[in-house]
């Protein structure tokens, strides 16, 4: 098992809240995680259809017979036991719950409206590089690591890539999003999957999402929510507070995995992924998990933006810092040039809001600073998560 960033801030919370929620995508590893970290608890999961037909017939006496303490894995499969948690945690002060899902409204509206103050939240991501960096020991580049993606499965069992995401893609089709959303047309829906694909770091069509797949607007807005729920898309809001210009204000669609993504895209290796159109976007959505990730791991949800305005002038990444911006630039090539400033030279010129380390993130091995801006390595993307 490759050591988890998140793993000390959970175990810190044992003792301090009833309950620990661990979310995120499935095969990000939570399984692993909490089994690993919560050992001496009797563990349950209820993708078992027997342990979830005991706990369905009878969840007071199966509370009585094994405790108050234990592990309680993809509980969004039977959400009615959140109200009985509830009503122990209540009433015992020893009591402790380790949950975790997959789905994220199905289990969050439950642990948002049930378990409110009693929780704490985490979200565990695919692998980042900061993980990765030691096992890897450097031998990997950029663009291997977008192709590959970050599912612990792979680097733990050395998974050839376009195997597993293709087993994953048929059953995430056939089996996930069916417990989130009756879609009678799995075919199609996949479909609109792999359009998502071709439409990453995009400003948010639903109109054009629509003609492209061949239904109507209110199923796109229907198939989005069940990939939002299900941790496989996640849309970057645009940030305009304070600014007089006219701004889009429609988010950018990104994967959660650039793995996934580019086996969505049929694409079949680093090689051809180097000579793909939307390389560039790739390693944005790339850059902009890790980024993500390296808040997430340190128990912060992620203050990221973009910007956007009328005339298609845009700054790729905004982090927001105390009232203050850090404007970040992605660039794929892996050499520096000039011209990778010249957006954030631009955005300086319109902000009113006060800028703080404006950085360039680009895919060479090297950071170092020029005269006022961060040339960050995208090996050192995660350090963007620090203050």
């Amino acid at each position: 098992m490759i050591p988890r960033r998140i793993s000390g801030l959970i175990r810190a919370q044992v003792g301090k809240y009833p309950v620990i929620t661990v979310t995120g995508p499935r095969q990000s590893g939570k399984t692993t995680l909490i089994k690993a970290l919560f050992s001496e608890l009797p563990y349950f999961s209820l993708e078992d259809p027997d342990i979830r037909q005991l706990f369905e017939q009878d969840p007071r006496g199966w509370f009585e017979q094994h405790g108050h303490q234990m592990v309680l894995d993809e509980v969004q499969r039977l959400p009615i036991l959140l109200s009985y948690i509830q009503g122990i945690v209540d009433d015992d002060q020893d009591a402790l719950f380790v949950l975790s899902g997959s789905h994220n409204m199905l289990m969050m509206e439950g642990i948002t409206q049930t378990l409110a103050g009693r929780t704490s939240i985490f979200y565990l991501q695919p692998l980042s590089y900061e993980e990765l960096r030691i096992e890897l020991e450097d031998d990997i580049s950029a663009l291997k690591l977008v192709w590959q993606g970050g599912y612990p499965r792979i680097y733990d069992r050395d998974l050839d890539p376009q195997r597993f995401y293709r087993d994953y893609i048929t059953t995430y089709v056939e089996r996930d999003v069916r417990l989130v959303k009756n879609i009678g047309n799995l075919e199609l829906f996949t479909r609109f999957l792999r359009i998502c694909a071709g439409f990453i770091g995009q400003s948010l069509n639903k109109n054009t999402l629509a003609e492209s797949t061949g239904v109507n607007r209110r199923t796109i807005d229907v198939w989005l929510s069940v990939l939002q729920t299900t941790y496989v898309t996640f849309p970057l809001q645009p940030y305009f507070r304070n600014f007089k210009k006219r701004l889009v204000k429609s988010p950018k669609l990104y994967f959660r995995d650039t793995g996934l993504a580019c086996a969505l895209l049929g694409i079949t290796s680093t090689e051809s992924l180097f000579n793909y159109y939307q390389r560039g976007a790739l390693f944005e959505n790339f850059i902009v998990n890790e980024t993500a990730k390296a808040f997430y791991n340190r128990g912060a949800h992620p203050p990221l933006f973009y910007w956007r305005d009328s005339n298609q002038r845009e700054l790729d990444l905004l982090i927001e810092r105390g009232g203050k911006l850090q404007p970040v630039e992605i660039k794929s090539g892996a050499t520096f040039r000039d011209d990778f400033l010249k957006q954030l030279k631009w955005f300086s010129g319109v902000s009113d809001i006060p800028l703080i380390k404006d950085t360039v993130v680009y895919g060479g091995d090297k950071s170092q600073q020029l005269q006022k801006y961060t040339l960050l390595s995208w090996r050192d993307a995660w350090k963007l998560a620090e203050e």
